[in-house]
């Protein structure tokens, strides 16, 4: 293959009667399946699959590993010197990135039955059965998606960005051509890793640099519920990086707003308020720390989230409609078995897919069955007929916010369906513990189908702009479900014994998202009510910030998370928007800005996969500790967090503006 960039016409919309022509041209048979593209596919599915895992649970940030392992398969292929190896990296960066779109089902949910055993030991979950739920979630989320394939990559081409898929898609171009984005990646991931791993393992810095340091910290947060934490790791500041300042203002500005102004104004005009959880002791407000304060406050982000998801649904419905109507079409066509379809747009047979997806469903409705429904028909019934009507409906909003923006509000829509399926379970007569699990279990399907169909169309569009046979890539696109969905579930249940999702390891293990879900079903099964006045209040937030266009979700993420883990996203959002505006000249400006995301993606990935390890070793009581007395929970030892994190920042923009 000797052409190696992009159709001029690639990112727009074509012209009547014009067409587009990928690299690999739909009359040439590229090399795509091969025994080196499915092992380092999988490999990949498995390494990220364990960092994503950690990550996510620890801060509540999916890190998509799509270009990371793009650039790794391009890396890979240059040193081995391979022959027009596009193909098989597009089937790599395909089972690979399947890692990220499990984990972010799993995580956001399953860990909350983990999260509820610490309050009811009657609680029991099989780690068998989160294996089980994520990937019969990520099996339904591509056969639901497969229809939709050619109206969101072929139809709407030029109509959607597609911002991930498109950096995908440029970077395996690049590739064609040497593969040297490789060598700052790895470099940085480098550095994010042993600086990570000096905070995790060696414990010579501390990870959050704190107000309280001080003692006029202390009285402050004692007495006027101010406080201040910022998470110094290396992974995070890369992430802020790649969110851009746009959208990390918006997410700072919600935990700003609970944390320095709602926090301290319930204490100051409402100071005999309860705001112990329910079923706790009486905690009145002016008594509280701000931590607990917080504790409280955040059901505001909570509304907030669930509003932000029926908000992006409305906003998709002509799309939603249109479904039936496109499945219709195809099931038509696909009868007519002498249809010649060109390579680049052959699909999975209908058939296979609608046999695929009953027997998906009566797989799932077993599940049901013999495991959260306790062997009740009626509760197996209404359960799976819930699973499949929003996962169905629901598909098409998950594609439609990747397809425009790049982000998928996958935790709004399944709060929502934790709400609606809790009541509706509770109707039918299942409650209290047994309703808690069983609607967890369903979210953590519907969750990772809905993930897995926003990730998938990335893939897809990959291919599309590419030339790879879709085909190939629905195939083994199941081979990476099972494979992250095993990893996924290892980590959880290691993170588990380890740690424990317990409150009191919330600063360790954060699970933003998967506390959220443990905090709504908690007391709708147990016929508690629900602090409906706070999700009112954040639901009515989101609809006037969306009305003023700000992004609902990212503000109400920001409202929920902890301060901590927000604050650092601003400082690479800032860092970014310095970077690509450091030099007069827009072509500097360009190539440092695309360096410095090559940078960020190396420090959260390594500093991911360093935590892994960190993990790893606490796990088989390995102390790596810095063996100085009375140096751990120092002020020292906090006040060089921060000097570290500052030269880190500086490091990394010298290295951005410094010139290969």
């Amino acid at each position: 293959m000797s052409q190696t960039k992009l159709p001029e016409n690639a990112f727009r919309e074509l012209k009547d009667g014009e067409e587009y022509v990928p690299l690999m041209k739909a009359n040439t048979t590229p090399t795509e399946i091969t025994l080196w593209s499915v092992l380092w596919g999988v490999l990949m599915a498995i390494v990220f699959s364990a960092a994503t895992a950690y990550l996510g649970l620890k801060v509540g940030q999916v890190f998509e590993a799509a270009i990371p392992i793009t650039i790794i398969a391009i890396g890979l292929s240059s040193f081995r010197k391979m022959n027009n190896p596009l193909g098989q990296n597009v089937i790599i960066q395909s089972i690979g990135a399947c890692s990220g779109m499990i984990v972010a089902g799993a995580i956001f949910t399953l860990p909350a039955i983990y999260i509820l055993q610490s309050k009811y030991p009657e609680i029991t979950i099989d780690i068998l059965q989160v294996f089980i739920a994520s990937t019969l979630g990520g099996v339904l989320g591509i056969l639901f998606l497969i229809p939709f394939r050619k109206y969101f990559v072929k139809d709407m081409h030029g109509k959607y960005p597609f911002p991930e898929a498109t950096a995908s898609t440029q970077v395996l171009v690049s590739g064609e051509s040497g593969g040297n984005q490789a060598k700052p990646l790895m470099i940085a991931g480098l550095i994010g890793g042993l600086f990570d791993f000096c905070i995790q393992s060696f414990g010579i810095w501390t990870e959050n640099f704190t107000s309280r340091i001080t003692e006029f910290g202390n009285v402050v947060a004692d007495k006027a519920k101010l406080f201040f934490s910022i998470n110094t790791g290396a992974a995070l500041l890369g992430m802020g990086y790649i969110v851009g300042l746009k959208y990390a203002a918006i997410i700072c500005a919600g935990s700003v707003t609970i944390w320095w102004i709602i926090v301290p104004l319930l204490a100051l005009l409402f100071p005999d308020l309860n705001v112990a959880a329910i079923g706790q002791p009486t905690l009145l407000s002016k008594d509280a720390s701000p931590e607990q304060l917080f504790t409280y406050a955040k059901s505001i982000g909570i509304g907030g989230i669930a509003v932000a998801g029926i908000i992006g649904v409305i906003k998709s419905w002509p799309v939603i409609k249109s479904a039936f109507a496109l499945i219709g079409k195809m099931t038509k066509a696909g009868k007519d078995e002498n249809t010649a379809v060109e390579r680049t747009q052959t699909d999975l047979p209908i058939k296979i897919i609608s046999i695929g997806t009953v027997l998906a469903i009566i797989t799932t409705t077993i599940f049901f069955f013999f495991g959260p429904m306790d062997g009740n028909l009626l509760f197996t019934i209404v359960g799976i007929l819930i699973v499949a009507i929003i996962t169905f409906l629901f598909t098409t909003v998950a594609a439609n916010a990747i397809a425009i923006v790049g982000s998928n509000p996958v935790s709004g829509m399944t709060l929502m369906t934790l709400i609606l399926a809790s009541i509706v379970m509770v109707l039918v007569g299942l409650n209290g513990t047994h309703g808690m699990v069983a609607a967890l279990i369903m979210g953590g399907v519907v969750c990772t189908a809905l993930s897995t169909a926003g990730s998938f169309v990335t893939d897809l569009k990959i291919g599309y702009w590419l030339g790879s046979t879709p085909r190939k890539q629905e195939t083994y696109k199941f081979l990476g479900v099972i494979v992250s969905a095993a990893t996924c579930a290892g980590v959880i249940l290691i993170l588990q014994q380890t740690y424990g999702f317990t409150e009191e390891n919330a600063d360790v293990l954060a699970a933003p998202q998967a506390r959220a879900m443990a905090a709504v079903i908690e007391p709708l099964m147990n016929g508690q009510g629900a602090p409906w006045l706070l999700y009112g209040i954040g639901g009515l937030l989101a609809i006037v910030l969306d009305r003023f266009g700000i992004s609902a979700l990212a503000f109400a993420l920001g409202m929920f998370i902890p301060l901590s883990l927000n604050l650092p996203l601003i400082v690479g959002g800032l860092v970014s928007h310095y970077v690509s505006h450091s030099s007069k000249d827009e072509k500097v400006n360009s190539q440092r800005t695309e360096k410095g995301t090559l940078m960020a993606s190396g420090f959260i990935a390594g500093g991911a996969l360093m935590g892994v390890v960190s993990v790893g070793l606490q796990y088989f009581n390995i102390n790596l500790k810095f063996p100085v007395a009375g140096w751990e929970g120092s002020a020292g030892q906090e006040w060089l967090s921060l000097v570290m994190y500052v030269a880190l920042i500086f490091g990394f923009i010298y290295l951005c503006k410094k010139k290969d």
